[in-house]
């Protein structure tokens, strides 16, 4: 392979994963929940998310049903979860104290439906079409 056919193989792979980057950033224009953190509290345990919108609009209200497993995989309990508003191209912390939660026989939650995902112009099942899920906690989170 020459110099030349070996630099233009090379700037076509930087295209390449150009394209790539800029179809992942397409692809995020969603809603990004991270289950940032589990603390034991007098009630039982304080779940505390970290959530950015970057759908095109605005939610008046958002909510979401959460399935959480417990170290044998079989579901511990299903709660309904109270976003309320998260503004466009907004980072917003929500805690959520769940009393007679042990968080230590927590070690899966699931998002399994948005219940309420309201606002101009909001597309039916926007909340759940573009979510991206992750964890900043030993605890697995997917939707």
């Amino acid at each position: 392979m020459t110099f030349r056919n070996a630099a233009l193989t090379a700037m076509a792979l930087v295209l390449q994963a150009g394209a790539a980057c800029a179809q992942d950033a397409a692809a995020a224009k969603g809603l990004q929940i991270e289950l940032n953190a589990l603390a034991p509290s007098q009630k039982g345990c304080v779940f505390t998310f970290v959530v950015g919108n970057d759908l095109p609009q605005g939610l008046s209200k958002a909510a979401f049903e959460f399935v959480l497993f417990n170290a044998s995989g079989t579901v511990e309990r299903m709660v309904k979860l109270d976003f309320r508003e998260l503004p466009q191209g907004k980072t917003k912390v929500r805690q959520f104290d769940l009393p007679g939660t042990n968080c230590d026989s927590i070690k899966r939650v699931l998002v399994n439906d948005a219940v309420s995902c309201e606002g101009e112009g909001v597309a039916a099942g926007a909340c759940m079409s573009g979510l991206v899920t992750r964890s900043s906690t030993p605890i697995g989170f997917e939707g």
